[in-house]
Order: C-alpha cells, then sequence, then structure tokens
C-alpha cells in the first residue's frame, strides 16, 4: 500500500476522533426567538426584499422547517409552551397576564439539574416573571424593559439592541468568574410586534418603500432585528467553538398583515399568525437540509434534550427531532397537528374564577394539509385544503356544519383543562401591569 492511502485512513481516523470527541463535549445551547415573526418574510422562506441575511445564513447552516407553527399566536401562551412542551390549556399561561402553573418540569430546569448555568433576557412586558411565572426556570431572568417602543411614556420593552447588548454582558461576566461549565442562554426579542417602527437604517438593505406603509415597515424591523442576531452570534462565538454549540431558532408566532381584514395575532388560527421560522444548528453533528413534515414549537424542548443527550420527560407533547436529523428516523408526514386561540390579555371585567374557560375563542387541527377550524364562540367551522388554497379563503364546508369527531374531541380536552387550571389563584395585575398590556395591544 502506498503512502497515499494510508495517509487518507490516518486522516479519517484523527477526524473520526475529533468528531467524536467533540460530540462528547456537553454542549452550551443558545435559543433565539423573535415574536411576530412571519416565516413568509424571511429569504430563506422565500421572500424577495432582504430582511434577514443573519438568519438566513444561520438556517442554511443546519435543518430548517418549511411547516412549523405555534400551538398558540400568543406571545407568554407559546413561550410557555416552548419551555415546558406543555400544551397552553395544560400549563394554564393561555393568556397573556395569566402565569403558568407553579413548578413544571421544563427543558431549561433539566439542563441546570445536569450542570449547566441558565439565563433569559426578555423584552416583552408579557413575560415579566410576575405576569407570565416564567422566571423560576432559569437560574438568571433579566427583563429588559427600558424603552417605551409605542411612542407612550410607559417603558414596557426593549429593542434588539438593548438585548443582544445585555446578553453579551452575560457571557463576559462568565468569562471574567472563569465558569467552564456549559450553558443555556434564551434571548427573546421583540421586533418586529407593532406598532413596526420604519427603521430608517435598514431602509437601503430591504428597498425602497412608504413610510406609511406597515407592512413595509414590519420588513425594516426584522431586517434591524436580524442584524442584532448577527451581532448576538458573533459574540456568542467568540466564547464557544461552534463544535459546542447548538442553536435553536424560531418565532412565538406570525401575525396577520391584512389577510382576512386582520391586522395582529391571537385571535384567529389562520396560517398567518400560526406559522413560523424554526431551525437547528450543530456544527459537524447536524448536517444542513430542509424538513418538510409538520413540526410545532413544542418540538424545541425535546430535541434539546435528546441532542445534547440528556432524557426527555415522557408527558412531553412534543416531537422529539433529534433521530430524524441524524437520519435514523424516517420523517413523520402523517403527524396531526392541534391548535386553540384566546383572548388577548386578561381584563378587570374577566370572571376571576373562570378567566381561562372565558378566553377561548377557536380550536383547530391539520391533518395531511387540510386544516379544521371551530370557532367556538359560535360554533362556525372552516375546512381549508392548504394545498389547493394556502391564503385559506375558501372553505370547503358550510360554515353551520358539525366539527369533525376528533376537533370536537380536542375541543373538550382543551375546555376540561381550562376549567382544572381556573383552580389556580387568580391573576393579579396592578394598573401598571395593565396598562403595558393595553399599551401592547392585547387589551381592547
Amino acid at each position: 500500500m502506498s503512502r497515499r492511502p494510508l495517509l487518507a485512513v490516518a486522516l479519517a481516523v484523527l477526524l473520526g476522533a475529533a468528531q467524536q470527541a467533540a460530540a462528547s463535549v456537553a454542549p452550551s445551547v443558545l435559543v433565539v426567538s423573535v415574536d411576530t415573526l412571519r416565516a413568509d418574510r424571511l429569504g430563506s422562506y422565500g421572500y424577495r426584499r432582504d430582511t434577514s441575511p443573519r438568519v438566513d445564513a444561520l438556517l442554511a447552516a443546519g435543518v430548517r422547517f418549511s411547516r412549523a407553527r405555534t400551538p398558540e399566536p400568543l406571545t407568554a401562551p407559546a413561550l410557555a409552551t416552548m419551555l415546558t412542551s406543555l400544551d397552553p390549556h395544560e400549563h394554564a399561561a393561555t393568556r397573556n397576564g395569566l402565569r403558568m402553573r407553579p413548578d413544571l418540569l421544563s427543558f431549561p430546569k433539566i439542563f441546570k439539574r445536569r450542570g449547566y448555568d441558565t439565563a433569559a433576557f426578555v423584552g416583552n412586558w408579557t413575560l415579566r416573571d410576575k405576569v407570565s411565572g416564567l422566571g423560576e426556570h432559569f437560574e438568571t431572568y433579566s427583563e429588559v424593559l427600558d424603552k417605551a417602543r409605542w411612542f407612550g411614556l410607559f417603558k414596557s420593552e426593549a429593542t434588539a439592541e438593548d438585548l443582544t447588548r445585555r446578553a453579551l454582558e452575560w457571557l463576559q461576566q462568565r468569562r471574567d468568574d472563569d465558569r467552564r461549565s456549559p450553558f443555556v442562554l434564551w434571548v427573546h426579542y421583540v421586533e418586529p410586534h407593532a406598532p413596526y417602527v420604519l427603521q430608517r437604517g435598514f431602509v437601503d438593505q430591504v428597498g425602497a418603500g412608504a413610510s406609511s406603509d406597515r407592512s413595509y415597515r414590519y420588513d425594516t424591523e426584522i431586517a434591524f432585528v436580524d442584524h442584532h442576531i448577527g451581532r448576538l452570534l458573533d459574540g456568542v462565538a467568540e466564547w464557544v467553538p461552534a463544535p459546542d454549540l447548538i442553536i435553536a431558532f424560531l418565532a412565538d408566532h406570525g401575525e396577520s398583515l391584512g389577510e382576512h381584514d386582520y391586522w395582529g395575532h391571537g385571535r384567529h388560527l389562520y396560517d398567518a399568525t400560526l406559522q413560523v421560522p424554526m431551525g437547528l444548528v450543530w456544527p459537524g453533528q447536524i448536517e444542513p437540509a430542509v424538513i418538510d413534515a409538520p413540526a410545532l414549537i413544542t418540538d424545541i424542548g425535546p430535541t434539546l434534550l435528546t441532542l445534547a443527550g440528556l432524557p426527555v420527560p415522557d408527558f412531553y407533547a412534543g416531537y422529539d427531532w433529534a433521530p430524524v436529523v441524524r437520519g435514523e428516523r424516517v420523517l413523520p408526514f402523517g403527524r396531526v397537528t392541534y391548535y386553540q386561540a384566546h383572548k388577548g390579555a386578561v381584563q378587570r371585567r374577566d370572571a376571576p374564577q373562570r378567566v381561562r374557560q372565558q378566553g377561548l375563542l377557536e380550536v383547530a387541527r391539520i391533518e395531511n394539509e387540510a386544516k379544521e377550524i371551530l370557532r367556538v364562540t359560535n360554533d362556525r367551522r372552516w375546512v381549508f385544503d392548504l394545498t389547493a388554497d394556502p391564503a385559506e379563503r375558501r372553505s370547503v364546508v358550510a360554515l353551520a356544519t358539525e366539527p369533525s369527531g376528533d376537533l370536537e374531541a380536542w375541543r373538550r380536552k382543551v375546555r376540561a383543562g381550562l376549567i382544572r387550571s381556573d383552580e389556580l389563584p387568580p391573576p393579579a395585575l396592578d394598573d401598571a401591569d395593565l396598562e403595558a398590556l393595553r399599551a401592547l395591544g392585547y387589551i381592547d
């Protein structure tokens, strides 16, 4: 045998050993979530404007889910589901202003038990620990609420620049303290949530548009947050080698930009508000790919745990994608997914002991691109063929028809969970909380 084949064999052995050694290092985890971000407004999902070069590059380096959705299109309920892999009627935070059940098991808690440092940086009032109950799931839970993006006097949010700076300061402090343990870091960005501020510094990048056009301003907000996500990724890369870091990217929900004569999110279950971008990146461990099977942000927790070699609770509702992205399991194309919509936020006129039951607006299910929605307030039903009618303009059944047995069973299951959850203590929101929720558009 010549020296060249021997050298090739030696290099292959060394490469394999290096990959095995990298895989044996406990990876850190970075979770980046963006409020109100539609998948179809990103270049990686086919958008024509240059809104998201850094996110597009990130998703191209790993697995991108082309059919990911949120189980509820409202910030606090969706993100509580992301952390706990429980549906909203199970963790009880079904509306903004309602706290989660205490002492639930979340993926940050499981990582913490295995020696990880855990931290979250959030910039939306609805995610305050006092309002949401999310703080117990992290060692460090930082509420960055020093801006008033709604042009008011009440400071209830943060900009992407603020959040990136604070997260990088936390990483710098770890370095100063010579902490070598792996970490779970979650950063939740507010933009492009309404009021869709025109980000003038990104007009050239996005392209010309009318400043009075809300949809155009929304695009500039995406470019703004994309830039600061890029700064976060660059900063994290200085502390953690790429093979030692798993990155999850997602949105909590989408946004209706005039579809069905509706601007906003939360009150309906059309795909404009359900569909979200989602991806997983781990260089050397996850090969770049696009997954077209149905996915939910509920899947983030079990997938991250398995990728990191940690056990997944058997009661988790999410699907574990780790065997799929490793090529060990085929795609679950026949998966049936379920959804629920609730009123935006708790108000004083809500009955304290029925605040969850009174908030339910719609339930839905999707199977093989057939989507069924039931408006529980008046029993109207829609069925859409998402392949032929992705914009959901034409129901294939009359509005007065009875829901399918499966959707009716889902409605009963959700209602039963809401009844159990209403046994929890009623929300204790002060005037400042209610004013902040009203300023954010969650209270009419």
